[in-house]
Parts: structure tokens; sequence; C-alpha cells
């Protein structure tokens, strides 16, 4: 990842804070493409990632730009994979990490996190409740807040994933890139790494259409995409075995959304079931153990390609973002 450190924001090198983030494999589909009638299918693999996310990219860049402003303290609400990234590079930069997750995380997160040594605190309910004990905290204690696009510097790491797609593809751009969509930043980063590209004249041609998946049980930012809003209303009673899926209320919504209709994407909706499914055509088919949010953009892809949104002939991207064998409860 750092081979485009002249793009990060920590300025001087030594602060790095680097265990071998970055420059995931492009996969190119051997059986799940053509079963689909698609030659020019790829899926990035961000599970082969430190910590097995691509979440180690956002947290090795904000904790090594901390590490240079002195910050020894930092707190981070999670759903799972931020966490355990966040612990994991505090633990490599000798800082204290606190950890707030809901209480009914999948057991290989909370484990994770202790190992690395961070204070985990759990908290009943979702996502949003965790961020604002957090935030408490934060205010309380004067740790560095690390949640979700309220510091400047996890973003910078998520849009190195743009920088090596247009890298693999020889500096051209996919057609279209499928993205599992929770707090966002990583969709956000996707499309802030194309228009930066673009000022730097590389990447030349048209931009990927984006496209935020989500769980059918949890889906703010397609409800308020198919409506036309500027912004998501938070997610009643949102339910979906997809961990980092399960977020009511992005704090990046309206950035999302821009980044959907400024590429002219689109916003899809999956079941459980459906993802699951996914996950399982993933393993079965191409050798990755995908995430259950991964096997989210399988179902979504099989959506669009019926409604003819995506035609079997574009260069399709498909994101899984983590390992599955990070979620014992979803049984494929």
């Amino acid at each position: 990842m750092w081979r485009y450190h002249e793009l990060l924001p920590v300025r001087d090198s030594s602060q790095v804070l680097s265990l071998g983030e970055g420059f995931t494999p492009l996969i190119h589909s051997c059986r799940l493409g053509p079963d689909l009638g698609m030659k020019s299918l790829f899926i990035k693999d961000e599970s082969l990632n430190p910590t097995g996310s691509f979440k180690a990219r956002g947290l090795c860049v904000a904790i090594s730009r901390a590490q240079e402003l002195g910050v020894r303290e930092v707190v981070i609400p999670s759903a799972g994979n931020a966490g355990s990234a966040a612990a994991a590079y505090a633990a490599r930069a000798g800082m204290s990490a606190h950890v707030f997750m809901p209480a009914d995380v999948p057991e290989p997160f909370l484990l994770e996190c202790r190992a690395y040594g961070a204070d985990v605190h759990l908290v009943e309910g979702l996502i949003t409740e965790c961020g604002r004990k957090a935030e408490e905290e934060a205010r309380r204690f004067g740790w560095f807040p690390l949640s979700t696009l309220r510091e400047p510097y996890r973003i910078e790491g998520k849009k190195t994933m743009g920088f090596e797609i247009a890298e693999q593809l020889g500096w051209e751009l996919p057609d279209v890139i499928l993205y599992p969509t929770g707090g966002g930043t990583g969709l956000i980063g996707l499309w802030k790494s194309f228009e930066e590209l673009k000022g730097l004249g590389w990447g030349e041609g048209l931009r990927p259409r984006m496209v935020a998946v989500q769980a059918a049980g949890c889906a703010p930012i397609v409800r308020a995409f198919e409506a036309g809003e500027k912004s998501a209303r938070p997610w009643e009673n949102a339910r979906t075995i997809a961990a980092g899926l399960r977020v009511p209320s992005a704090f990046g919504d309206s950035l999302m959304l821009h980044a959907l209709r400024d590429s002219h994407g689109t916003a899809a909706a999956v079941g459980d079931e459906e993802l699951l499914h996914g996950q399982k055509e993933l393993a079965q088919k191409e050798g990755v153990f995908a995430c259950p949010e991964g096997g989210a953009t399988v179902a979504a892809l099989k959506h669009l390609l019926r409604s003819g949104w995506i035609s079997s002939q574009e260069r399709v991207v498909l994101f899984n973002t983590g390992t599955g064998l990070k979620y014992p409860q979803a049984r494929t």
C-alpha cells in the first residue's frame, strides 16, 4: 500500500506502521464469470490484508498519522473488522486502544481484539450505540477518535484500493465496481481515488459505475437512492447476518449517494439467503472464502445482469472485503 506514499498523509516515512497491507490480488474469475456468461469478471480479495479485511488499510494510515502527531491513546466503535485492525496497529505503535463493539459481535472479532491487547467494551445495541458511547468516552478522557469519517485519515488508506485496481488493470478502470456497503468508507475512498487519478492524468477514460450493495434487512442507502434523497434516514430494526452491513445510520450517507449518482451507478439490496449462497459460490467456484458481505456482491451482480443494468460484456470488479473465517455463525 505504501507504494503510494506520496499520495498519503503520513509525512515522515519512518512513522509508517506497516504490517504488509495492500496490493491484494485482483483475481480473474475462471468459473463464476463464465457460468454467468461473463469474460471479464474480477474479484478484489481484501481478505489477504493483515487482520483479514480491507479495514487494515484505513487503520494503518490513521494510526501511523496519529503516531506522527504524538497520539498515545485511540478509541473506535466497530462491528468487528475495524476494531481488529485498530487493535493490531495500535499494538504495533505501542498505543492503548479502546474498542466498542455490539454485545452480539461474532466471537472471533472479540478474541482477536483482546489478543492484541485492546480494551474491549461490549455495548447492548448496534454500531450506532457503540459510536455514541465511544464519542462520549473520547471527549471524557481525551482519546483520539477513529470513528468512520470523524477523522480524515482512514479514508486515505481506503482510497489505495482504487489505485491498485487501476495499476493491476494496466492503468485502465473497470466498467462497474460492486462494493458491500455498511459505513461506506470503502466506496467513498474508491471514488476519491478515481477523482485523484483523473487529476494526475492516470486512469484515462470513463470512471466506473459504482454499486452500493446492502442487506435487505438494513438498506438505508438503497432506500435513499431509490427515493432520490440526498441523505439516508436511519433504518429501524436492522437485521442481517452480515455484521459489516448492519449499519442503520451511516455518517457518510450523503457522500455515498453523491458517488453513486456522480458515477451513474446504483444501489442494490439482497437477502441473507442470497448473500450466503454468493459466499458459497465464491468459495466453491473460485477458491475465495469470502465474508458474507463479499457474498452479497455476487447476489447483486446476478440481479443487475438479469435486469440488463450490467452487460455480460462489461468488465466488472466484485469486492470481497474480508475473510469468511471470522463468521462462524454464517453457515454456507
